[in-house]
């Protein structure tokens, strides 16, 4: 493992945490020269994922400083390499997770990538040349054409940005529960946040009853009125969770903080289906008899492959479903993960790297 190789020519400006306490700051480094295969991106936004705050914080203990977070990436492409016929100069583009997988196996195969038990992310990872990821959080990107996506012409690219991360990691199990052909199902997303959001409007699009579960009785308005939602249970009301019991075909699980999913599981019906695409850093309680007496399965799901990814901006883009985002400048990263560990965002940060906004 090494930061750089001596193709690592490129000097970039970033943003990067240098230690524990997450405190952003900027920093110069090297990006390797374009290769055959790769595509040069100019940067243009970058969006905040909460994954972002548990790197720079190492809350979950695989942190390599300095960490150049991001992996919500849209831009420009400024160059392609040799190899490269589905991407020009000039495409609207975007990255997200996932930097390189093994290739070769049955999940790279199938266009699962993220799956591949040798992948690599687009920050902290190990690339194959043996250097370290660094992400979005920088003015310019050299990726692999394999992991890019086309952003559709109609989409705003800052609102677009965040889709590339909470997009997919709500559209994937969408899919995979059969909810984009299969309308009129009741839909519950626990967590109003980030993912919440853009899960709500997924939904709704693809024709569901939405039911918005969360702890703030002061989100219900902003879910039924602005976002579509159908209805909305306060969790920690014990006769709206009594009145919700057996309702559900399928919830989405956004919340990235410790809680039992054991009331959760009963506001599904029987052979109900719990999807959790939160990542608390802690354990959370799944008691056995809302399992046994329900039927019911509690399964996980982590962002999408690579093909999955462009459907889901391809329908996007048919929809007009973009993400809420607060734009800032990269002098304000710092307040917003301050923030963000608050939950006090509507909903996404979402970072202007090029500066479009002072245009």
């Amino acid at each position: 493992m090494a930061v750089e190789t001596p193709n690592h020519t490129q000097t970039v400006g970033g943003w990067a945490a240098y230690d524990s306490s997450g405190k952003i700051a900027p920093y110069i480094f090297k990006r390797r020269e374009n290769g055959v295969n790769d595509v040069t991106i100019k940067v243009l936004y970058c969006g905040i994922c909460h994954t972002d705050l548990h790197h720079v914080k190492n809350d979950w203990g695989i942190t390599m400083y300095p960490v150049v977070p991001g992996h919500e990436i849209t831009g420009v492409i400024t160059k392609v390499g040799s190899n490269v016929k589905n991407f020009k100069v000039g495409d609207r583009v975007g990255v997200g997770c996932l930097a390189a997988s093994c290739l070769e196996c049955e999940f790279c195969k199938s266009s699962q990538e993220n799956y591949c038990d040798q992948i690599q992310f687009t920050y902290n990872g190990i690339f194959w040349d043996g250097s370290i990821t660094y992400g979005g959080y920088s003015k310019m990107l050299v990726a692999d054409h394999r992991y890019v996506v086309r952003v559709p012409d109609n989409l705003p690219m800052d609102a677009a940005a965040p889709l590339l991360c909470a997009g997919i990691t709500v559209f994937s199990p969408m899919k995979d529960s059969q909810l984009l052909e299969s309308p009129g199902k009741m839909v519950g997303i626990v967590g109003l946040g980030g993912l919440g959001h853009v899960a709500v409007k997924m939904a709704k699009a693809f024709g569901h009853h939405v039911t918005v579960i969360s702890t703030s009785p002061s989100k219900e308005k902003e879910a039924r009125q602005r976002l579509g939602a159908d209805g909305f249970i306060v969790s920690t009301n014990a006769e709206q969770m009594q009145r919700g019991k057996r309702t559900l075909d399928v919830i989405l699980d956004t919340v990235s903080a410790k809680h039992s999913l054991g009331p959760i599981l009963e506001l599904l019906k029987v052979n109900g289906t719990l999807v959790v695409v939160g990542a608390p850093d802690r354990p959370m309680d799944l008691p056995s008899f809302p399992l046994i007496f329900g039927k019911r399965a509690v399964k996980g799901s982590m962002t999408g492959g690579m093909k999955e990814t462009q459907e889901m901006m391809d329908v996007c883009g048919k929809h007009n479903i973009t993400c809420d985002v607060e734009l800032i400048e990269p002098d304000q990263i710092n307040e917003a993960l301050d923030r963000l560990a608050r939950n006090d965002v509507r909903y996404r940060f979402v970072i202007d790297i090029a500066g479009r906004s002072k245009l």
